[in-house]
């Protein structure tokens, strides 16, 4: 449940939320003016482009399209579980993601396709990265279910039913990282065009090694621990 959610899974969701609203407006505001975050325009615009016959389109944003999902597949490669753990190898994924962004950027500045593919791929691998913990659904890149559940909480206020505030609180959470990221990345881009997304390549990367020492922190306290209980017991 999301009561059972340690702090850092809350803060983690917000920071994530953030490179995923970042790298898209990046995207919206690039040379193609393509959304990569998510997939429900993209398949709009596959389904446009294979009526009107238009095969070049309909095989760009197909690739689009795999590209994403190829990043939800390493991910379930890299991390197996959707359950959240402390020591899957969510900085590993995290690691991947900052240097799949950073590959986008030179191929972008060449007006290169490839580097819209490399950006969805980040995104996918984060987005399956942090799905589903402990029964919340969280997603990163996208806030259309967000929105959706604020309004199933107003409709149920409406009629006097209870709302899960720890839910609530996950939503605006969410929606907020992804609008402020939004804005960051629109600021960014004026001033650094393409480059811009180094700014959402080094959050992941710095997400990554934080990570990783709050888990070594950890399992250095759980051997402490154990170590102390074995001497008692001896």
């Amino acid at each position: 449940m999301i009561s059972k959610l340690p702090r850092w899974v809350w803060t983690g969701a917000w920071g994530l939320a953030f490179v995923g609203g970042f790298v898209n407006v990046v995207g919206l505001l690039g040379f193609e003016h393509q959304t990569v975050t998510h997939l429900t325009g993209t398949t709009s615009m596959l389904a446009a482009a294979l009526a009107s016959l238009d095969l070049g389109a309909a095989l760009h944003f197909a690739v689009l399209i795999g590209a994403f999902v190829a990043g939800t597949v390493v991910s379930g490669f890299l991390i197996r579980d959707s359950t959240l753990q402390l020591g899957r190898r969510y900085g590993v994924a995290l690691l991947l993601e900052s240097a799949l962004l950073c590959l986008a950027v030179p191929l972008l500045k060449r007006n290169h396709v490839s580097g819209l593919y490399c950006a969805a791929c980040a995104c996918g691998l984060q987005n399956a990265m942090v799905s589903t913990y402990s029964g919340a659904v969280i997603r990163t890149t996208h806030i259309s279910g967000m929105f959706t559940d604020l309004g199933i909480f107003l409709g149920h206020t409406l009629r006097g039913l209870p709302v899960d505030s720890r839910r609530l609180r996950l939503c605006l959470l969410v929606i907020s990282g992804f609008l402020v990221g939004g804005i960051g990345g629109a600021v960014a881009f004026r001033r650094l065009s393409d480059s811009a997304l180094f700014i959402p390549a080094a959050l992941a990367a710095i997400t990554a090694f934080t990570y990783g020492i709050y888990h070594l922190r950890n399992r250095r306290a759980a051997q402490h621990l154990s170590g102390i209980g074995q001497a008692e017991r001896g």
